[in-house]
């Protein structure tokens, strides 16, 4: 089935939350556990843990099995991009405390939910994140999580304290929906470390955050206020929050305005879309900007227009998808002053204490480079922490891989940089060895851009540093 305009109805449902999930099954671990005591883990603060002894971790061998959710991840990857498998392990499953209950995975119907892989074969490395958009735990489990523990690192996910459309209902005080997802994701880190330590009878020697959209704004903030629980991370195109703008809710409207009818292209050049991203644009319209617009304008400033969404984005996907009428005339910047409090109370400030590494596509048409990562790479600038950054633009990337198939004459992956930036991460951090400077990371006319790539790009240093500072959208 497809929804009207041309949005796959299971597309819709992995962006809004409405995915079904398996029904709960029980956890393997029996007699034949070459885990050892893999089945008696704990993971210090949480309310309910289930664990598994399985012989391949990774999605190849997890797809159709509870302990993973493919439909969730749908879209975020290219549909050809190679996967490792052969990973054996411990997977733990379970909650921490929280009175909200959006997530259904498992039938538990509970949030802060988490997963944790630990591989049989351990490097001595944790790898942390949190889920991009309103997705889940299991998100992730393709683009970032198989490829880790291939590597040898344990793995932690969490669903980051609220999920689906309707996640702002989860605090009754503004912001405080997406503040508990930098708490959630402070506790899965403090909670994994101690579960390697149980598992392996060491603390990891080396701790890494990432994540993508939502998940690398939550890599930035853990970098900006627990330096000391990371050593590096990478940012896959993090979501930017500033109390004076850019964000969210300055570049959106006007493309729901376009949306709308009530605005042209040029509105949307103005907030930072890219000239030459609008054939992204249609699919971006009936998928993305209405829905992110309502639920965040809903979570920073409910008072604007309570009736929409009101208690809930809508209980269908085309309610869900559809965006407020009012929300074409939205103006963050003369909204009450009380709005603005909210959005800072999430704000961030580019004051990483470890090294970060960036990657943006250029034709992101949800969260324009211009006015998002161009402007954190000037914040990190401007706090003295530039040495500790890279800031790598993708030629031809967009915010979600899965669009490459679609447009395969126009677009590149970005997952293969992604690796490519993770390996750069690891070597800057454990050898000392720098990661090439700030750069277009250019899209190659032949060769295989769904599994490889090289940071080297083109026209490294100064030309696309220069690019970096002139973005068209002044930092807040």
């Amino acid at each position: 089935m497809r929804l009207s305009r041309g949005v796959p109805l299971a597309t819709a449902a992995l962006l809004t939350g409405v995915a079904a999930w398996p029904a709960p099954v029980a956890a393997a671990t029996g007699a034949d556990d070459h885990c050892g005591h893999g089945g008696r883990l704990r993971v210090p603060g949480a309310a309910f843990v289930q664990t598994a002894c399985l012989p391949d971790l990774t999605t190849t061998g997890l797809a159709g099995t509870p302990y993973t959710e493919m439909a969730d991840q749908a879209g975020l990857t290219a549909r050809d991009t190679r996967v490792p498998s052969g990973v054996p392990g411990v997977q733990i499953d379970g909650y921490f405390p929280d009175s909200s209950h959006f997530n259904t995975t498992h039938g538990w119907r509970h949030d802060a939910q988490f997963v944790i892989r630990l591989p049989d074969h351990w490097n001595g490395g944790l790898v942390v994140t949190g889920a991009p958009g309103t997705r889940k735990q299991y998100a992730t489990d393709k683009a970032i999580s198989d490829q880790v523990l291939a590597q040898g690192y344990a793995y932690a996910a969490t669903d980051k304290g609220n999920s689906s459309a309707d996640f702002y209902r989860d605090e009754a005080r503004p912001g405080e929906a997406v503040a508990e997802r930098n708490t959630r994701t402070t506790q899965l880190t403090r909670a994994a470390r101690g579960v390697l330590t149980e598992r392996y009878g060491r603390a990891p020697r080396r701790t890494y955050m990432t994540g993508m959209s939502n998940g690398g704004y939550l890599t930035r903030w853990q970098l900006e206020h627990h330096p000391e629980l990371y050593d590096g991370g990478v940012d896959w195109e993090g979501a930017l929050w500033t109390a004076g703008g850019p964000n969210l809710l300055t570049s959106l409207p006007a493309a729901v305005a376009r949306s709308l009818g009530s605005a042209g292209d040029s509105a949307l050049y103005a907030v930072g879309f890219a000239r030459g991203s609008e054939f992204l644009w249609p699919y971006h319209e009936q998928a993305y900007w209405g829905v992110t617009q309502k639920i965040y304008r809903a979570e920073f400033d409910p008072g604007y227009d309570p009736a929409c969404p009101g208690a809930s984005a809508g209980s269908t996907p085309e309610q869900i998808l559809a965006p407020c009428p009012s929300d074409a005339a939205y103006d963050y910047a003369a909204r009450p002053a009380s709005v603005h409090r909210a959005v800072a109370r999430v704000a961030l400030t580019g004051r990483i204490g470890k090294p970060l590494i960036t990657l943006h596509g250029d034709l992101d048409s949800l969260l324009p480079r211009a006015a998002d990562s161009d402007v954190y790479a000037r914040m990190v600038d401007a706090s003295g922490r530039g040495a500790l950054h890279r800031y790598y633009t993708i030629e031809g990337g967009t915010h979600v891989d899965g669009l490459y198939d679609t447009y395969p004459d126009r677009l590149r992956p970005i997952l293969p940089c992604y690796r490519s930036a993770f390996d750069a991460l690891a070597a800057w951090v454990e050898h000392g060895v720098r990661p090439p400077a700030d750069r277009t990371v250019g899209r190659p006319a032949s060769g295989d851009v769904v599994d490889s790539c090289a940071l080297g790009g083109r026209a490294p240093g100064h030309q696309d540093r220069g690019r970096r500072i002139s973005g068209r959208v002044p930092c807040g």
